[in-house]
């Protein structure tokens, strides 16, 4: 094989679990890099009766990719766009292509494939096929039954063949060529077989299939009964049970030239769901439900709030996204009557459903958004609702089991009330969204699935929610496929004889039962607890961190659904984005987290190579923090556990040296000289790299013969007099104040590296009349801080390091010199976001308390600081600024895009200084502190440099500025690419200072 073949207790532990509650161990995984290396695999398991399980993003609810074979995992590697015919609105693509990106690279072509599931940013059109996906648009463009013209499918016994429209194995070819299966014999028999099955069936197919406009339970034998259905139908949604699929030939929709969002609130669920029956007359795309618990999450995370606060009233408990698209779609489906394309005839369809809304009764509401990127982000709220619920606090979180019954239309309200009433008489709740318009609505009852009881729940509230469904004339699985939660029940739903031609069809695929067994047909039981990831025998065992809390519980907080798999611009996750790794995802770390902690990875625990391994390439940048819906905040969890392994082995001498340097600084910069000569003299490059492991190819920060010091920020008579007034004394100090005093945080990087930043800063805050001042002038007890060598420390370098007993040293020594002064009226502000930021996070974990609160509430970063004030930046006066109608390209810190105003510098380049200002979409610089300066990684520090950061500095025009707040970050783009990107403060400085 070209590919990669591992059978190492790490990779099967990660690949156990996907998005569901269950965990099964595979034999071994395979990652082929050709169809060539499929056969071979395919081939090897039918010598050794080994069972093959197809797999994509392993984001499947249901446990569809878990199971007791060889994996095989075709997102690494078999995922090229083959072919697009733009005049048929075809393209070829192979399984493991992700949507989104298929969806990208179609754009300049002005086709889609519209399927849009919420998990689109990493689910493979592989799996898609497998589980016959549907999407919130589902009611205008079908589901992937409908939207799938030919697979092209290796079967069990080898031969391959295309089943499709035309004549069963040579249907056309990516490239236009015909292939005919290369086992040298055909399928006919195959076809023939089940076509008779589905024939003999008719009858009990027409009596006992829901006739709803979503059901995806068992095989679409049911779909063959149509005129000139294909054999293409049958393998959508069989879940790898029949063969693997090889190429897949989709259906293309030309991209709507313009859509609008109406987001409709209602008083109640039952109003909410009452009225989707006359919403749908109106002809929408689109109507999503989110009910009260989602929205109030959603208002609780700080990367939804903003949104949701600015298109949801405040009164409504449950709100429906309508959606109207016209243009391409929308010409293609309604022919030439088609309405207007116009811009007046969207807004007049959000006018027409402004007024039946609000008829219906009081209490109800219409939002209209229009705007594109408003809308991007009103859909993105909804794409994370499953998320947004699971993210929820506590041993309970909404489980997926009866999460995909679809009921008719007019009945929603009755079945929901229904489900309310199941949910209740067991004690718990349910939290609902998702597709109204095609009645498939997402439910999920909250459940302790280590808790005995609540797994018997689980099965009394899967059987009575069917009972439910069935007598409302709906299907108990509508979207997400049967996998090990539902296949038990298509037997009981749908009955013995339509469970038995399920069987019939199996064995005319895969006699032996070679693919993915127990899905669909002979399944195991649902709730047998063997097979979750929460075992009978399931706990805790070793030796864990004690020094961060929460650590088992954001472990076990991982839900497996993949979004730190997404390859889209963004901040999550860096490094999966440069290795295409599981193991580099913040859920495949936190599965060798939990598999190491409960003894499932061996005797070592969190000391076993696995978890070093897994935690190598994390460079703590926060973007899951975050990113994940579920809130797993790997960088913290990563700093617990070297924390603990250093207390065994002790950190190594290039660990000690870096996590030090606050504390070396104030001795080392007095020879800066000396320390420089490293980055002009290829032997010390040398030296430090074999001795040290500090990368001979990266220049080191150079040290500033002139650091920072406190004496520049004495403070003046008037603000001595002020804060002795307010209770505090202060050493004197010269100059004049205009304005409030703000204590300005000098980190160790920019103090003794580069402290022009801190300086402008100093500049910009006393041109706007703001009088900075140190934190080391102020004593509550009237003296001037002891040590002056020793400036206050975040302890961020040995929070990075596992070092928690030292930045615990160091954050209550500044925590307690910055109380008082923050109780005195004055805020902290700081340039450095890695630091300032450690204040509002990690230091309320370290030194918990009313004073680590206190100080973080009136924390901030130079940027945020003066974004607040508006008032204060229009009065600026920078009408001479040599600035104004400049470009700055700005490059976000990672560490603020998770804990603080990402959009801050924007605000205060475009207010302050006339600047226009240009977003770079990109995650961690890939420096990352002194993560890019070690040897082992400097390669991969380029790799995630190289994702975005340092294409866009390239591309840049050359009188544009490059703006980047990191210390890191501004290394990493002068290392990269020859600019030098320039602070905020200094270019702030520039416009109100002159400088």
């Amino acid at each position: 094989m070209q590919g990669d073949v591992r059978f190492d207790a790490t990779t099967r532990g990660l690949y156990a679990t996907d998005a569901s509650i269950y965990q099964i161990e595979p034999l071994g995984v395979v990652l082929p890099r050709s169809l060539d290396d499929v056969e071979a695999v395919m081939g090897a398991a039918r010598e050794e009766g080994a069972p093959v399980l197809p797999r994509g993003g392993g984001t499947s609810q249901c446990g569809q990719t878990v199971g007791r074979a060889v994996v095989v995992d075709t997102s690494r590697h078999l995922n090229r766009l083959l072919e697009v015919d733009r005049e048929a609105r075809t393209a070829w693509v192979e399984p493991g292509l992700v949507l989104d990106e298929l969806n990208r690279r179609l754009a300049p072509s002005d086709l889609c494939f519209p399927v849009d599931v919420a998990t689109a940013s990493r689910a493979t059109l592989g799996g898609m096929v497998g589980n016959n996906s549907g999407g919130a648009r589902s009611i205008r463009y079908g589901i992937m039954a409908d939207n799938v013209l030919a697979v092209e499918a290796v079967l069990p016994d080898g031969r391959v063949a295309v089943f499709g429209p035309e004549p069963e194995g040579a249907a056309r070819q990516p490239g236009g060529a015909a292939r005919t299966n290369t086992a040298g014999a055909d399928v006919a028999d195959v076809v023939q077989v089940v076509r008779q099955i589905a024939a003999r069936e008719a009858g009990e197919l027409e009596r006992r299939v829901p006739k709803v406009l979503r059901h995806v339970a068992g095989y679409n034998l049911h779909r063959l009964l149509r005129p000139g259905a294909s054999m293409a139908e049958l393998l959508v949604g069989s879940e790898g049970t029949l063969a693997f699929f090889r190429r897949i030939q989709l259906r293309l929709w030309p991209v709507p030239s313009r859509r609008v969002l109406g987001v409709c609130g209602f008083p109640s669920l039952a109003d909410a769901l009452g009225a989707v029956p006359q919403l749908a007359t109106l002809e929408p795309h689109a109507v999503e439900l989110l009910d009260d618990a989602p929205l109030q999450l959603a208002r609780e995370n700080p990367s939804f709030r903003s949104t949701v606060e600015a298109v949801v009233d405040p009164a409504a408990r449950s709100v429906l996204l309508v959606e109207f698209a016209d243009g391409g779609a929308d010409a293609m489906l309604r022919g030439p009557d088609a309405l207007s394309t116009g811009p007046g005839a969207l807004s007049r369809r959000l006018a027409e459903l402004d007024d039946l809304v609000r008829g219906l009764g009081p209490g109800r509401s219409v939002a209209a958004v229009e705007d594109p990127v408003r809308q991007t982000a009103v859909w993105s709220v909804r794409r994370a609702a499953l998320n947004i619920v699971m993210s929820r606090k506590g041993a309970r979180k909404p489980v997926s089991v009866v999460e995909d019954c679809a009921v008719p239309l007019d009945r929603l309200a009755e079945y929901a009330a229904a489900v309310e009433a199941v949910f209740a008489r067991h004690g718990t709740r349910g939290t609902w969204y998702a597709h109204a318009s095609v009645g498939c609505l997402h439910v999920r009852p909250s459940l302790d699935m280590k808790d005995p009881a609540d797994v018997a729940t689980f099965r009394a509230v899967a059987e009575e929610v069917h009972d439910v469904v069935a007598g409302l004339g709906g299907s108990h699985s509508g979207e997400h496929g049967d996998g090990i939660l539902r296949s038990e029940f298509i037997e009981p739903v749908l009955g013995a004889r339509l469970a038995q031609a399920f069987r019939e069809v199996k064995r005319a695929f895969d006699p032996d039962g070679m693919m993915n067994p127990g899905k669909i047909v002979d399944p195991s039981r649902m709730d047998d607890r063997r097979l979750f990831r929460y075992a009978p025998d399931y706990g805790p065992s070793g030796r864990l961190p004690t020094v961060l809390p929460r650590f088992v519980e954001t472990v076990e907080s991982c839900n497996n659904n993949g979004a730190c798999r997404k390859l889209d611009p963004g901040v999550m996750c860096p490094s999966y984005r440069a290795t295409r790794e599981e193991l580099d995802t913040t859920r495949g770390r936190a599965n060798v987290l939990r598999l190491a902690m409960t003894g499932q990875l061996g005797a070592d625990g969190l000391f076993g190579e696995a978890v070093a391994r897994a935690l190598d390439l994390c460079v703590g940048c926060k973007a899951c923090k975050r990113e994940c819906p579920a809130g797993v905040d790997m960088a913290r969890l990563k700093a617990g556990v070297l924390h603990l392994r250093h207390q065994r082995r002790g950190p190594g001498l290039r660990t000690r040296l870096f996590a030090g340097l606050p504390r070396l600084a104030p001795v080392a910069s007095k020879a800066a000289w000396a320390l420089n000569a490293r980055n002009r003299n290829r032997g010390l490059a040398w030296a430090g790299d074999r001795l040290l492991g500090v990368s001979a190819t990266r220049a080191l920060p150079e040290w500033s013969r002139q650091p920072f010091r406190d004496a520049e920020l004495l403070p003046s008579p008037s603000l001595t007099d002020s804060l002795t007034n307010s209770g505090y004394n202060l050493s004197n100090g010269i100059g004049a104040t205009r304005g409030r005093p703000v204590v300005l945080f000098a980190d160790t990087f920019n103090r003794y590296f580069e402290p022009h930043v801190l300086r402008a800063a100093a500049t910009v805050l006393r041109t706007l009349g703001i009088e900075p001042t140190s934190p080391a002038t102020a004593s509550p007890d009237g003296e001037a801080l002891r040590d002056p060598r020793r400036p206050l420390c975040c302890g961020r370098t040995y929070i990075s390091a596992g070092m928690l007993d030292q930045a615990r040293t160091e954050l209550r020594r500044t925590v307690g010199r910055l109380t008082p002064l923050v109780a005195a009226g004055m805020p902290v502000v700081g340039v450095e976001p890695s630091c300032l930021l450690t204040l509002r996070d990690e230091a309320l974990d370290l030194v918990p308390g009313d004073d680590a609160r206190r100080v973080a509430a009136r924390s901030f970063l130079l940027d945020e600081y003066l974004a607040r004030r508006p008032k204060l930046l229009a009065e600026a006066d920078t009408t001479k600024s040599a600035s104004r109608d400049r470009t700055a390209v700005v490059h976000g810190h990672c560490h603020q895009k998770a804990d603080g105003d990402d959009g801050a510098t924007e605000t205060v380049l475009s207010t302050l200084a006339g600047m226009k200002t240009v977003s770079v979409p990109s995650s961690c610089c890939g420096m990352a502190g002194s993560f890019g300066y070690e040897a082992e990684h400097a390669a991969v520090s380029r790799i995630m440099g190289e994702l975005a950061l340092l294409p866009a500095v390239r591309a840049a025009p050359a009188g544009a500025v490059v703006v980047a707040n990191g210390f890191s970050c501004r290394a990493q783009i002068r290392d990269g690419t020859g600019r030098r990107a320039q602070h905020v403060a200094k270019v702030l400085a520039g416009v109100v200072g002159g400088s």
